[in-house]
């Protein structure tokens, strides 16, 4: 069976995501303790790192996706480092299922940003005289299933 074009339904109507703009929104990075932090120090630094996803819908077919990273590196109580870095793009869904659409955009999206996010945190430490901190993979998906898990046990307002 075709469409009237002689194309099957099924081809004429594949799910879509593309790219149409990658950019940083707003990036800081801080050395408060330099030209101390920068010296031989006697044990690694702890590491805290936190990550979080915000979308915006922009049309029918278009959405922002933020991905938010922020981290601090400290030693002996002391910030060597932080930094914040929100990093977003700009992607145009088509023919996706309603129900598949906001797993799509929470966890595809941020997937298709965070190399590119991680070497920007990469240079900045680089460049603020540190080794470069290269950023574990994410699961999306298990940071996705959280914040659904989260929200359902969030009781809501105004109910009595």
């Amino acid at each position: 069976m075709t469409n009237g074009n002689g194309t099957p339904p099924e081809a004429a109507q594949a799910p879509q995501l593309n790219v149409l703009a990658q950019y940083t929104k707003d990036l800081s990075f801080e050395n408060p303790n330099a030209p101390g932090s920068l010296q031989q120090q006697s044990q690694p630094p702890q590491i805290n790192i936190q990550i979080n996803v915000s979308a915006n819908n922009l049309s029918e077919q278009e959405f922002e996706v933020t991905l938010s990273v922020e981290g601090k590196a400290e030693t002996a109580g002391k910030i060597m480092f932080s930094f914040e870095l929100a990093y977003a793009g700009v992607f145009r869904i088509a023919n996706v299922p309603k129900e598949n659409l906001h797993p799509l955009v929470m966890i595809e999206c941020p997937r298709l940003l965070f190399p590119f996010a991680r070497e920007i945190i990469a240079t900045a430490v680089r460049d603020g005289g540190f080794p470069p901190l290269m950023l574990d993979p994410v699961d999306f998906v298990g940071l996705y299933r959280q914040n659904m898990e989260r929200q359902m046990a969030a009781p809501t307002s105004g109910q009595a």
